[in-house]
């Protein structure tokens, strides 16, 4: 156990406040930051994402941020090698690692060993599940999912057609559910994790002043640019909140307003989903208040003594 490295996990729902915590804890405690955002890895999707502005980059390294174009996708197992690597590297630094982010099936990825299911990709079969999706819609083939295998369901976003049809995929090519089929060893890493959480009605607040800063700071231009630069609205990247709602925008379907309403809506829904992966009865995870005062001091405090009772 004392030779096994340490990463710190930061977890928590869309908007509670993982990233200024994550800088400030490593800022103090020498560390560097590395994304399990999934939203993050594309090129040019900065403010409909809430990435980290360049002056937040700049005080603290963020890694897997910026990493694959629009029109590219990174599977789970390229990712999970990727962040292997760099944690290692952070490691060969003598600095800290954080694990940052909320998508669930990333971080256990990393934190888990997760491999997941070594199923060829059939594209005869992906083309059926497609013009399934593109007949009915893609909430119909969520819900298909759900009735075959609700534990995954519950853990894939709706709007993920990509990972939807991958577990279905999966699941009709062996026969077996998706969600326990996934391989996990003993994590390679002494964890301590750290999880952030708000009143729900304190969360929500939060998320509609994030979505209304976004399009006060040129979420439409954004959209508009990614349209002008060739990147199609049915690209999965595009399915993420916000960018199908500010596509429908710029094509004229919908109000700037409209869009807000249906991004509320539609986030209040993810950050319900965020608390299947994150429980807070889990006692792996020591959760914290950021609404209350001196929170980053008792989180960095909480760290130190975690770590040095593990090396105990």
């Amino acid at each position: 156990m004392q030779n096994t490295p340490p990463l710190i996990l930061i977890v928590g729902p869309t908007a509670v406040g993982k990233t200024e915590l994550a800088i400030q804890l490593a800022e103090n405690l020498n560390g560097e930051i590395v994304s399990a955002d999934s939203r993050l890895f594309y090129r040019g999707m900065d403010i409909g994402t809430a990435k980290p502005s360049a002056e937040e980059c700049a005080r603290i390294p963020h890694y897997l941020i910026d990493i694959v174009n629009p029109d590219e996708t990174l599977s789970l197992a390229v990712f999970q090698q990727k962040a292997k690597e760099i944690i290692a590297d952070i490691h060969g630094r003598n600095k800290l690692p954080f694990l940052v982010g909320g998508t669930g099936q990333y971080v256990r990825a990393v934190t888990e060993g997760w491999t997941p299911p070594k199923v060829t990709p059939d594209e005869k079969l992906r083309e059926v599940l497609e013009k399934m999706k593109d007949e009915n819609s893609t909430e119909w083939l969520h819900a298909k999912l759900k009735v075959l295998d609700e534990a995954a369901a519950e853990k894939i976003d709706a709007r993920n057609v990509r990972r939807t049809i991958r577990a279905l995929e999966v699941i009709f090519t062996t026969g077996r559910k998706f969600s326990e089929q996934r391989g996990q060893v003993e994590s390679p890493y002494q964890l301590v994790t750290i999880g952030l959480m708000r009143p729900r009605s304190e969360l929500y607040e939060r998320v509609d002043q994030r979505i209304e800063a976004m399009f006060a700071n040129g979420f439409v231009d954004e959209v508009k640019s990614l349209l002008a630069k060739g990147y199609l609205p049915t690209l999965p990247s595009m399915s993420a909140i916000g960018y199908r709602e500010c596509v429908k925008v710029v094509q004229g379907e919908i109000s700037e307003e409209q869009a807000k309403i249906e991004m509320k809506r539609i986030t209040r829904v993810f950050v319900r989903r965020q608390a299947n992966w994150f429980k807070e009865s889990d006692a792996r995870i020591r959760w914290f208040h950021p609404s209350q005062e001196n929170t980053a001091e008792e989180v960095e405090q909480y760290i130190v003594n975690e770590l040095q009772n593990k090396m105990l």
